[in-house]
């Protein structure tokens, strides 16, 4: 699947340079340096099967849709979990429209905790990561301009790759989100997901010159990619 113009601040089609999947969830540990468990706030669940149906509520017999595992790049299909009951898990679902929620069985998952989210604040032009309530990380970033603003909302990091050129305009990787380019359908025909990644342009950090999607440093999307796990909650503010 092809980067479109939504993750990319160029606008081109980023197929033979964002191809290799790179570290996932696992690359978050459970536990503490000593072995305890964490103690984490938010649950991410990655699938355990090879299609997952989602439901509109717990119980129903016939799935909404169902989802391949792994997705169309090769990344573990994972959600960001809401809430839980008897047996069933409300997520955030990686499809249209943005804020699309669904229960799946529990049993189809498998579940990860952890303590990190992702802040996004596009009119100051941060991003700031979190550690339960600490502040690990606070990076300049460029956002969306007109006609592809990004857009705000919850969402949370789908999937990761690895670029093959990391001199290129998305630098060393690439966070596919959630959420989708609302305005995507005006530019091309692509498939518009909203994108976090790096950059071979630093001097446009600050501004609103990308596609859609939103750049870092790559030093700072390298620290992303090495710290928090796919299904961490990424809340992108107006």
């Amino acid at each position: 699947m092809a980067l479109t113009a939504c993750r990319g601040g160029t606008g081109r089609d980023v197929a033979q340079e964002v191809t290799a999947p790179a570290p996932t969830s696992a690359q978050a540990s459970s536990q503490n340096p000593d072995g305890t468990p964490k103690t984490g706030r938010y649950l991410a669940a990655e699938a355990a099967v090879a299609r997952i149906g989602i439901y509109s509520r717990p119980g129903d017999g016939n799935p909404l849709l169902t989802l391949a595992h792994p997705n169309p790049i090769g990344a573990p299909l994972t959600f960001a979990v809401l809430s839980g009951r008897d047996g069933w898990l409300e997520v955030r679902l990686p499809v249209r429209p943005n804020g699309s929620t669904g229960w799946l069985r529990s049993s189809d998952v498998t579940l990860i905790r952890h303590s990190f989210r992702v802040e996004v604040r596009l009119a100051e032009r941060v991003l700031t990561v979190f550690d339960g309530d600490d502040v690990i990380q606070a990076e300049p970033i460029g956002v969306g301009g007109q006609p592809t603003p990004t857009p705000s909302g919850e969402f949370y990091l789908y999937e990761l790759v690895r670029s093959t050129d990391p001199n290129g305009p998305f630098g060393p990787y690439a966070f596919g989100l959630s959420g989708f380019c609302t305005t995507i359908d005006a530019i091309n025909a692509g498939e518009g997901r909203l994108g976090l990644h790096g950059t071979n342009e630093p001097s446009s950090l600050g501004s609103s010159t990308t596609n859609g999607g939103i750049r870092l440093a790559n030093a700072a999307i390298e620290q992303l990619a090495r710290t928090v796990p796919l299904g961490t909650p990424v809340v992108i503010f107006a």
